[in-house]
């Protein structure tokens, strides 16, 4: 009785009120400036990213294939010994996905002499030049060094019968053409070949020149090696060159009919053409200072390997034993299609503008995997032994451009990891805009802020 009466006092009436608003007052200031914080720009970028960069990308690539031990189901297989090679350093790949099935010291930077022409070719195949392109000889292009067509001043070659005579007699005087034609300058076209190396993010590689003679700067790895090799039998004219055995080019005359008489018969330095069943390239290469230099490339039943060995006493041996090893234990299958999958993932603070010109919220944005991908598993591995996990957020804040990556499908055998497809945003969605704070709002900010002064 004695509450009811003390409300009925106007003066304790006004108390009670007065407090009351403050209250409410008080809390929306708090829920507001909560608001604040969660929605503020600087505290958005903390989370607004994508999981992975490009660089991430590259970071995933290097794929090892399941180890023989991993399945007692090719223990028994005719080649299951790992191949012993006389090398400084080696390598075998799948060249469709660029797993490894084989390595030794595959990273260690070295001199790799003329399997250098390898890039030159695949180069100056993708500078735009056309192919029939003539090039006059010019005497800065004449006399190199080492092997050679014996290239004359004023002598009219096309672009591909030079690249022919670097890739199967591997003539350095035709890779100093090349490289003049295409490039303006040897230097200038260096920085094409590095610049094609970084694209492939080879990040133990670098030229100074397009034959391979001996430069301190000039080195690669037969990791880089193997990824160069895999990359220009991608290309349709660097597959057919690479893997003729003999070809004859004729110098050009004023009219441009063939200059018999003065014929270049070219024979391909790669014995591997003979000496290995569905061999198909891809170079050689030799100085006192690199030794001995191979990459050599097969492919069987729908699989296509790359080798590679630096500083070899026993080359064509070693090639034989690690093909042979590849293709008796392993095969390549597939794993995803592009965009073969797709997935939600939830947005924050994002719209979109709608078919009929307004802005619309949108929730969550669709995903998607960007590539094929494929792996090289051991024979006895079918796709259905194949399963997959997603990383994906579990939600992102606006803006999202489409294709950002937002996350990665992994594919497993087991508790391996075989592969990596990337997923990306399939839509744009713009941030919502910053909304004015209520003025009362403000005032009451205002107030407080003032206070704590």
């Amino acid at each position: 009785m004695k509450n009811l009466k003390s409300l009925k006092n106007p003066k304790n009436l006004k108390k009670i009120l007065i407090g009351s608003v403050a209250f409410i007052l008080i809390f929306i200031l708090i829920i507001s400036s909560v608001q604040g914080i969660i929605t503020s720009p600087e505290n958005q970028g903390l989370s607004n990213r994508v999981i992975y960069s490009a660089d991430d990308l590259y970071n995933m690539s290097e794929i090892h294939a399941v180890p023989i031990d991993n399945n007692t189901a090719n223990s028994a297989a005719a080649n299951s010994k790992k191949p012993q090679v006389d090398a400084q350093s080696a390598i075998l790949i799948d060249a469709t996905n660029v797993d490894v099935i084989f390595e030794l010291n595959a990273h260690q930077r070295l001199p790799m002499a003329s399997t250098t022409k390898i890039m030159t070719a695949i180069v100056a195949i993708e500078s735009g030049v056309p192919l029939d392109k003539i090039v006059t000889i010019a005497k800065e292009m004449t006399g190199i060094e080492g092997t050679s067509i014996y290239l004359s001043v004023n002598e009219r070659f096309t672009l591909l019968d030079l690249i022919y005579a670097l890739l199967l007699n591997s003539a350095n005087d035709a890779a100093e053409a090349i490289a003049i034609s295409v490039g303006g300058s040897v230097d200038k076209f260096a920085d094409m070949m590095n610049a094609k190396a970084q694209e492939l993010n080879l990040k133990d590689t670098h030229f100074t020149n397009p034959h391979g003679l001996d430069d301190d700067q000039h080195y690669t790895t037969a990791y880089d090696l193997a990824k160069i090799a895999a990359y220009a039998l991608e290309n349709e004219n660097f597959y057919e060159i690479a893997g003729e055995k003999t070809h004859i080019i004729y110098p050009k005359n004023a009219d441009g009919t063939d200059n018999k008489a003065a014929a270049r018969y070219l024979s391909n330095h790669n014995k591997m053409l003979k000496l290995y069943k569905d061999s198909i390239g891809v170079k050689t290469g030799y100085t006192k200072r690199s030794g001995r230099c191979l990459v050599s490339a097969a492919e069987r039943d729908g699989t296509r390997l790359v080798a590679v060995t630096l500083n070899a006493s026993d080359d064509w041996n070693d090639h034989i034993e690690m093909l042979d090893y590849g293709f008796a234990n392993y095969h390549s299958i597939d794993l995803c299609k592009e965009n073969e999958y797709q997935f939600d993932v939830h947005v924050v603070n994002g719209y979109r503008i709608n078919a009929d010109g307004k802005k619309e919220t949108v929730s969550s944005i669709k995903c998607e995997n960007i590539s094929a991908e494929s792996a090289s598993v051991l024979s006895a591995i079918k796709s259905e032994d194949i399963t997959y996990k997603t990383e994906l957020p579990q939600f992102i804040y606006a803006p999202v451009k489409k294709g950002d990556i937002v996350g990665r499908m992994v594919f497993m055998y087991n508790d391996y990891i075989v592969g990596y497809s990337i997923i990306v945003s399939y839509d744009d969605v713009e941030v919502v805009p910053q909304k004015k704070p209520n003025p009362i709002i403000a005032k009451i900010q205002e107030f407080f802020g003032k206070s704590k002064d």
